[in-house]
């Protein structure tokens, strides 16, 4: 063995609590105007000061999370504190639905134009709620939940700029991210909601999503789950595949479903197998199933956060299954992605490599990148080679 377990677990514990929170806690809070900077460069100064709410909402989840399930540090909470009040202030429009932008006051600068804002807002608030014991802050984790409910079938709603009935597509994202929110939401929602939403969406994702035949997970398909030869109906998209597939294996292993939990390590290492770049290593950000040219420009780059859902996903399947493939390709991904992407100078970790491995953009957070995947995979992985010791 080349790596011993506790060695890992030594590694993404003196990480996470050492390197990826200290660059967040120090660098990210408007202790002014409430709220976080996401847009720092590669030591942590801030370039830019508007405030995306995907990643307004995943800060206020990661320490009200670690406050939850690691241990109860005023800090931590006081965090949390300062993104959930703003959010709560400034987040959502008259109807309740949550922005996708806000300028540095908290003004609106971004319509509600999906529900991946709501989708967060939900997690964040069910984990805050948990935390500070606040009341009001269940009722904005319910009412964002509700929301996320009701506009799964059409998620941009009005927003959308596809023209309604000619092609017809459903994506990966929503199916896959309401499963991981419903979980993370147990300990709000009724046990028969809790069962039904989980049951609904593991069907839907292994059922429609994943293609029998190449047992790979699409990222669009039709609303009966058959393929459209497009650009849109051909994409894969790798990371949210494996994701998905971490997300599956939490649930199955909630009900003790070995075949569920096996059927989706075999998803993860065929999406290995497929997006693997032999030449340069790394993943693949978008393919295309039938090997024609993406549509996607930045294809070929290599990103943080595919990686470390891999990371989370091999290490995970590896826990439940002992499968030695899982295992071999954790420790290949795992030397890819600490060589590449870990900033040893100034902490965290870079979000975005060329294909090569090179560093692209240096920052270390941004539009799409804030206190998120890193720690949360880093204590995810802790915790799985904890247990594997």
């Amino acid at each position: 063995m080349k790596y011993n377990f506790q060695e890992l677990a030594t590694l993404y514990k003196n990480t996470l609590l050492n390197d990826v929170l200290p660059f967040w806690q120090k660098h990210s809070l408007d202790h002014e105007k409430g709220g976080y900077f996401t847009c720092l460069d590669r030591a942590g100064k801030v370039y830019d000061t508007d405030k995306f709410i995907w990643l307004q909402n995943r800060q206020v989840w990661t320490f009200s999370m670690l406050y939850n399930q690691l241990e109860k540090r005023g800090d931590w909470l006081e965090i949390a504190d300062n993104g959930a009040k703003f959010l709560a202030q400034h987040g959502r429009d008259s109807q309740g639905n949550w922005y996708f932008a806000l300028n540095r006051e908290g003004q609106p600068l971004v319509q509600p134009y999906n529900i991946f804002s709501d989708c967060f807002a939900a997690m964040a608030f069910s984990k805050y709620a948990l935390a500070s014991g606040e009341e009001w802050a269940k009722d904005v984790a319910l009412q964002a939940y509700n929301n996320v409910l009701r506009r799964q079938d059409n998620p941009k709603g009005k927003y959308t700029k596809a023209y309604p009935g000619t092609r017809t597509l459903k994506s990966l994202a929503v199916p896959m991210i309401l499963a991981n929110l419903t979980l993370e939401m147990e300990w709000l929602l009724s046990p028969e909601t809790l069962e039904n939403v989980l049951d609904a969406t593991v069907k839907e994702v292994m059922g429609d999503f994943l293609d029998s035949e190449s047992g790979l997970m699409f990222e669009n398909v039709t609303p009966n789950g058959s393929h459209l030869d497009c650009f849109e109906g051909r994409v894969i998209n790798p990371g949210h595949g494996i994701e998905a597939m971490w997300f599956i294996m939490d649930i199955a292993n909630r009900n003790k479903d070995t075949k569920t939990i096996n059927q989706a390590v075999d998803v993860v290492l065929n999406i290995l197998n497929f997006a693997w770049d032999q030449e340069y290593g790394g993943l693949y950000y978008f393919m295309d199933a039938k090997g024609y040219p993406p549509q996607q420009l930045e294809w070929d780059q290599k990103l943080w956060w595919v990686h470390l859902e891999t990371l989370v996903a091999l290490a995970m399947g590896y826990k439940l299954t002992k499968r030695d493939a899982c295992w071999q390709w954790y420790q290949k991904v795992h030397e890819y992605s600490w060589q590449h992407f870990a900033d040893t100078e100034y902490g965290e970790w870079f979000g975005y490599l060329n294909r090569r491995g090179e560093v692209l953009l240096n920052l270390k957070g941004g539009k799409w990148k804030g206190c998120f995947h890193v720690p949360r995979a880093m204590y995810l992985c802790w915790q799985q080679f904890q247990e594997l010791v």
